[in-house]
């Protein structure tokens, strides 16, 4: 489990490198009561400004790690 947030790290890095948000996949149904003008960024990637980016990693025996990245200009 400790390599999956090792890879979700290096999304979340090269998210802010490239500029791009990874999307939900496998989205099929979207729900009537969430706002329209929230961006889900469903099951395909969007070109936007990224400057911070969180992985948050949950494990078993409730070992919970959080890590937020900061663009450095």
């Amino acid at each position: 489990l400790g390599a999956a947030g090792e890879v979700e790290s290096i999304a979340s890095i090269m998210a802010g490198k490239n500029n791009i948000v990874p999307p939900t996949i496998n989205h099929k149904t979207k729900d009537p009561e969430i706002d329209e003008k929230l961006n889900l960024t469903l099951n395909k990637a969007q070109k936007r400004k990224v400057d911070f980016a969180i992985s948050n990693t949950f494990g078993f025996g409730g070992h919970n790690a959080s890590v937020l990245f900061k663009k450095h200009k």
